[in-house]
């Protein structure tokens, strides 16, 4: 039986991306790197994200992107409480570039409308990582 995740525990946030009709997989791939050149990723809380291409399943050859913050207070202070998200008006400017000036153009949707969940680490008794 896990122990409940709670506010210390990290959060992973799996974003899903479906690119745009025309839009390359080479084109996606390159405005990730200038993404992280600029360092648009540097968000408080935030401790490691990675970049993920489909190679076996339902989404083979589709993007998504792993990010891990250090807790739900950590992200709740970046996004605001799961009951009353805060707007995009609110978020870290250097998202708002990422999601409006380098991924934008290349979805099918606009950033805030991706399909992606959000999870808690559950943490078990004798579980190394806990």
């Amino acid at each position: 039986m896990s122990q409940r995740g709670g506010y210390g525990t990290p959060i992973y946030a799996v974003h899903e991306y479906e690119l745009r009709e025309g839009v390359t997989p080479e084109a996606f791939e390159r405005a990730v790197a200038q993404a992280i050149r600029r360092n648009l990723f540097s968000l408080p809380g935030l401790v490691q994200f990675r970049f993920l291409k489909g190679i076996k399943g339902e989404r083979v050859g589709r993007y998504a992107a792993l990010w891990i913050f250090e807790n739900r207070e950590a992200w709740e202070r970046l996004w605001g409480p799961l009951d009353n998200p805060y707007p995009k008006d609110k978020y870290p400017e250097s998202w708002k570039i990422w999601e409006d000036e380098i991924l934008a153009p290349l979805l099918d949707r606009d950033p805030d409308r991706i399909v992606y969940t959000d999870y808690v680490e559950l943490r078990f008794e004798g579980d190394e990582a806990g």
